[in-house]
């Protein structure tokens, strides 16, 4: 009997090693017992539904499973959402807020259940509960998108030449703490020619309280277009329309063809932001001038990274420790460089780059 109860734990001892082994073999390569909520702000939009498909394809690569959820715009629905994956205990969240500062007491709960919780491409703000910060050089863009505007009307030489040209501002959402950040890279290539008469914005309206667009909509893009050509260039011509998403770009158009501008060498230079599959194809075409190339392939492969360094206890690759601070603390954050494109390029840097297919751009 005393002989049958030695093999017997033996035996236990065994398989609890086996176990305890499998167990950390699994970890591994990414545990698939391990939950990865991610939280999106919109399905409105091409490029969201990209960033949540790679994100979904990446850490379902590693293992992990993934509860994916997209608030649509609605605050309240992603408080909720946040709020429900907390209650399921999964292991990280990534979230890309709707709005910046209205998850304060959702994520409160995810620090309390000791689940981390990752800022996707628009920070967290006043929130001690974010441990890091995955997104694109924000101010970056902004400025990519003035240098453009500099170097294609050589607005460094057109004072001493004699040439000026009207410009009007189409910033991002006041609730994104990107868009502040959009509009300060703008604006500091271009005050200095708003100041010097250079560019001329008839509505007077330059700050970013006066151009910003709440949730990044269209439809006001668009509004706020047709007022301005109404109100201010009735008989003038508007040359530059300095717009931060393509979105905007879309309604941009709508409204100087609404206005008679037609396509062509007059065409207003029109900027965006995310180069979408449309605003790609109106590149192409020439009702759009460029865009900021942002592969949210790349986007998304730093942000798993950071999730599976996180689950795993390693410290994830980070390249900037100053610029975000969302009233907490500043958030660790690693920044993808954005890239200007326009008809001159877009097949280098996006078809060659397997981003889209020339099929798609027909």
């Amino acid at each position: 009997m005393k002989k049958f109860l030695v093999m017997l734990i033996c035996s236990a001892v065994l398989m609890n090693s086996m176990l305890f082994a499998n167990g950390q073999k699994e970890d591994s390569a990414g545990d698939t017992s391990k939950t990865v909520g991610v939280c999106m702000p919109t399905q409105s939009s091409e490029r969201w539904i990209n960033d949540g498909a790679n994100m979904k394809k990446q850490l379902e690569a590693l293992g992990y499973k993934v509860e994916m959820q997209y608030a649509e715009d609605d605050v309240q629905a992603q408080v909720s959402q946040v709020e429900n994956m907390v209650a399921k205990q999964v292991d990280c969240l990534v979230v890309a807020a709707v709005d910046s500062s209205a998850l304060v007491n959702a994520l409160a709960l995810a620090k309390d259940n000791d689940i981390p919780v990752i800022a996707y491409d628009r920070l967290l703000m006043d929130t001690d509960a974010v441990s890091y910060y995955a997104t694109f050089d924000n101010k970056g863009v902004g400025t990519a998108i003035a240098q453009y505007i500099e170097e294609t009307k050589e607005l460094s030489t057109a004072k001493a030449e004699g040439r000026s040209y009207t410009i009007e501002f189409f910033m991002g959402s006041p609730d994104d703490n990107n868009a502040l950040f959009l509009y300060n890279g703008v604006m500091e290539i271009l005050q200095p020619y708003l100041d010097n008469g250079v560019l001329i914005c008839k509505s007077g309206r330059t700050s970013f309280q006066e151009t910003c667009i709440l949730r990044w909509s269209q439809e006001t893009a668009q509004q706020n277009c047709e007022n301005y050509l109404s109100g201010f260039y009735a008989n003038d011509h508007l040359d530059i329309a300095c717009s931060a998403f393509d979105g905007f770009a879309y309604g941009i158009r709508s409204a100087l063809e609404g206005a008679g501008y037609t396509k062509g060498e007059n065409w207003t230079l029109i900027t965006g932001q995310d180069a979408e599959l449309m605003a790609v194809k109106n590149i192409i075409s020439g009702y759009q001038t460029m865009s900021i190339y942002k592969d949210t392939r790349l986007l998304a492969e730093k942000c798993v990274k950071m999730v599976q360094a996180v689950l795993e206890g390693s410290e994830p690759e980070i390249n900037d420790t100053t610029q975000y601070d969302n009233n907490k603390l500043i958030v660790p954050s690693y920044l993808c460089t954005p890239v200007a494109v326009d008809k001159s390029n877009y097949q280098t840097v996006i078809v060659d780059g397997g981003y889209y297919t020339a099929d798609q751009l027909k």
